[in-house]
């Protein structure tokens, strides 16, 4: 059985192997230890005594925070030491909910010292969902933006709960951290104790629990470091958000994976040319974003800013030929995609220095074996992006966890992502779609079954359907085809009031955009054919126009109020 100390020489296997992606699939050989702790025997061997900045934060305000590794080290300590002191011990849960500010990371590094469980949440998330992680968490502490903590007002649970920022009362002080010792013994944590606990939008109302272990995320994101081309030095900006997998992906684990320091440029709302020139001012090398970001910025006059970018990479839904060409011609950079999901750590991409097919994802990622099957389990050369379990990823979830807290592990040969590929003869795996009725909008996964839920409360709707409507700056965005109750008017005015209504329930990122007044195309058994719906969408985006009974969230003034 190989000795933890073995993740620095596998990853210094796997980054040798640059461009050759078959070597690369040969040095992922990880059998893991019985134990392994990512900050114990990874973080503080590199962190001790080591001054380079390991996270910088900085924002419009003027605001810049810098933290060495060896700084981040200590504080993790410190931040371990106010939690185990406020009761929280190695298996207890903690959901974070923290926008990009340093104490994010201090508690993320402090969590895992702890051997407790991080259940990471976005700040977007209102009571009611935060009432579901909870419970079905089985959360113990929750640290907060003390701008937050109303929301958790009347809801059971989390006994211990902290507060960053201003006094709150009844609430510890996340500042009372900075009197604790800077020593704090690292778990002893099996390889396969439970670590990171994502809900992740599926087919059903409620989000489904994500298990990941000590190992599957903290080594299986060497593929990520592979993808993204980080080396030691760099500065790695990722534009995503807390509380999403991406966020654990490249703000977190594949920088510090790599040596790299990680970079943030905190933003009120997004502006491409503020980001620009973040990007430029600070010296950051390599860059990762979502498509929406890319779209956004090709608007911009690129090749006027001069930066030090040498590796870009776009992920979480395919990003358009013609953007990455213009971002070629501006920069002398091919924004490399990349594929993969909550449930794993990169699966499929285009690394650094290899040759690139446009419109393709890729090729396999060191650490996977992919096969494209269709229902009957068959391999074809368009199916389902499936993970062949033998042997079992690194990077793989440890399965989906129930409502009694147990886990319902992954059996079979493979696990199934739910996405479609179509592979050539070289390997190169270009994106299909979704194989169920899941999709993206603005990078945010949506689950159509969750929003209808919300819809069918209101009196005046009496069935609907909701698919993602193209957008050209989102990709999608959702749109509701109601059919309305008995005697309601499909006008303006229950417009508004069904707006209003999912407005009142649904996180900002959920929000249905568009309504339309409709029939509802269905099978013979009565099932509601979405594929219909979508191709309808599509027609539509291609003509440049709306349906006849069609009403946008941007049609509502009063909504912006």
């Amino acid at each position: 059985m190989p000795d933890a100390s073995d993740f620095l020489a596998l990853r210094e296997r796997v980054l040798a192997a640059g461009p050759d992606l078959a070597r690369a699939r040969r040095a992922f050989d990880w059998r893991p230890p019985a134990h392994f702790n990512w900050v114990g025997d990874y973080f503080a061997r590199i962190a001790e005594g080591y001054e380079r900045p390991a996270l910088r934060v900085v924002d419009d305000a003027g605001g810049d925070a810098s933290l060495s590794f060896a700084a981040l080290l200590a504080r993790s300590a410190q931040v371990a030491n106010l939690l185990a002191r406020a009761g929280v011990g190695q298996g207890d849960r903690v959901l974070l909910m923290l926008g990009n500010r340093v104490e994010l990371w201090e508690t993320m590094l402090a969590t895992i010292r702890l051997g407790a469980v991080v259940i990471p949440a976005t700040t977007l998330l209102t009571s009611a969902d935060l009432e579901d992680r909870l419970t079905r968490g089985a959360v113990r502490a929750v640290v907060a933006d003390a701008a937050l903590a109303a929301r958790f007002e009347g809801l059971a649970g989390a006994p211990v709960r902290i507060a960053v920022g201003p006094a709150v009362p009844g609430w510890i002080a996340f500042d009372d951290s900075r009197a604790e010792p800077v020593a704090h013994a690292v778990a002893r944590t099996r390889a396969d104790d439970l670590l990171l606990l994502y809900f992740t939008s599926g087919t059903t109302a409620r989000p489904k629990l994500v298990a990941h272990t000590q190992t599957s995320y903290p080594v299986g994101h060497l593929s990520t470091v592979y993808w993204l081309g980080l080396r030691p030095g760099d500065l790695h900006l990722n534009l995503s958000s807390p509380g999403w997998a991406k966020h654990a992906w490249s703000c977190f684990f594949a920088p510090w994976i790599a040596g790299a320091a990680i970079f943030i440029a905190n933003q009120p709302r997004f502006n491409a040319r503020d980001m620009l020139d973040a990007i430029r001012d600070n010296k950051v090398t390599t860059l990762c974003a979502p498509p929406t970001v890319w779209r956004m910025f090709v608007q911009e006059d690129l090749k006027s800013w001069k930066t030090n970018l040498r590796e870009v990479c776009g992920a979480g839904e395919p990003l358009n030929p013609e953007v990455i060409d213009q971002v070629r011609t501006a920069w002398g950079l091919t924004v490399r995609d990349g594929f993969g999901q909550t449930e794993t750590t990169l699966l499929v991409g285009n690394p650094p220095g290899a040759p690139l097919k446009p419109g393709s994802m890729g090729r396999t990622m060191p650490g996977y074996r992919i096969l494209l099957l269709d229902p009957d389990d068959r391999e074809t050369e368009e199916g389902e992006i499936c993970v062949a379990l033998d042997p079992r990823p690194t990077g793989l979830m440890q399965g989906y966890q129930n409502d009694d807290g147990t886990n319902r592990p992954l059996t079979g040969a493979v696990y199934r992502t739910g996405d479609v590929g179509a592979r050539d003869a070289d390997g190169y795996i270009t994106y299909v779609g979704r194989a169920d009725d899941v999709f993206k909008a603005s990078d945010y996964r949506i689950s159509p079954f969750e929003l209808e839920s919300v819809l069918i409360e209101h009196a005046a709707v009496a069935e609907a359907a909701v698919v993602p409507a193209p957008d050209p700056l989102r990709l999608a965005v959702p749109k509701a085809y109601v059919i309305l109750a008995a005697g309601v008017a499909p006008d303006r005015d229950t417009a508004l009031a069904i707006f209003r209504h999912v407005r009142e329930r649904l996180a900002p990122f959920k929000r249905i955009r568009r309504i339309e007044f409709s029939d509802l195309p269905k099978t013979i058994s009565g099932k509601i054919r979405r594929v219909e719906l979508r191709r309808t969408e599509r027609q539509l985006a291609s003509e440049h126009r709306r349906a006849d009974a069609e009403f946008r969230e941007e049609d509502f003034p009063e909504l912006a109020r």
